[in-house]
């Protein structure tokens, strides 16, 4: 148990994948394994299972780094069920995120799901602490190449117990993705984060040929940039971002999925 321990810790941002995180580091109107960390209910476009890990270099600081991993298994009907993991922090302190997800779909234009999740921060000498969370996303269809999305992350407001001053936030996060041509995807959105600022993002992927993507993006506040790219073999995908902070510097990630 941790004892009268007050730290100003604010839960790390959570790796939703380079793909998503190129796009302008949000992915609440995209499908992709990786909306397990995004917006569940981009979940119900999968056909076959898959499964992805990650690695991210937190500011190019060697200690600080983020591993995430994801696995979804399609049911019969449109149903979806999907595992994330989620590691952030070093030897003094760390973080874990363990979450379950629910997806389906509603017939051609709608799709929701709700994930919840196990939060545990470990601080060297003073112990750990668990707190559980809940998220829910909705996306709706308007066109076959343009989608709106939203999600909700912890409305319940869940926190660790009081003697550790950690923070999980509520955001609340809307967007869309309209796909121009078969090589074209542009993808936004703007977050709401409870008691503190909203964010707007948007992304671009070009597809340069069915092996090889292009991906770059940007947020409004506070001001930064992303890039990345990825290629994809059969059935194995290699995706990498860079993302820059104003203030903390860049971020680079990479990760390796398969589809069964």
């Amino acid at each position: 148990m941790l004892l009268g321990i007050a730290l100003p810790i604010f839960s790390q941002e959570i790796n939703s994948g380079p793909r998503i995180t190129a796009l302008g580091n949000t992915g609440v109107a995209l499908q992709d394994v990786w909306s397990l960390q995004s917006n569940q209910s981009g979940l119900s476009a999968l056909k076959h299972p898959a499964a992805s890990i990650s690695y991210q270099n937190n500011y190019l600081n060697p200690e600080l780094s983020t591993q995430s991993a994801v696995i979804a298994y399609p049911l019969h009907g449109g149903n979806v069920i999907g595992l994330s993991f989620h590691n952030y922090g070093f030897s003094a302190y760390s973080e874990q995120k363990i979450g379950i997800s629910y997806a389906r779909r509603f017939g051609s234009t709608i799709s929701a799901a709700i994930n919840f999740n196990l939060h545990q921060v470990k601080i060297s000498q003073y112990g750990s602490a668990r707190a559980y969370t809940a998220e829910a996303g909705l996306q709706y269809f308007v066109s076959e190449n343009l989608i709106i999305g939203t999600h909700i992350t912890n409305p319940g407001r869940s926190g660790f117990d009081t003697e550790v001053n950690a923070i999980i936030p509520v955001c609340l996060e809307f967007g869309a993705s309209y796909k121009v041509t078969d090589k074209v995807l542009l993808n936004s959105g703007i977050s709401k984060t409870l008691n503190s600022v909203t964010d707007i993002k948007c992304g671009l992927e070009y597809s340069a040929v069915n092996w090889l993507a292009f991906r770059g993006g940007m947020s409004a506040n506070p001001f930064r940039q992303f890039a990345g790219f990825g290629c994809q073999l059969y059935d194995l995908k290699l995706d990498a971002a860079a993302s820059s902070h104003p203030y903390l510097g860049f971020s680079p990630q990479i990760a390796l999925s398969y589809e069964f």
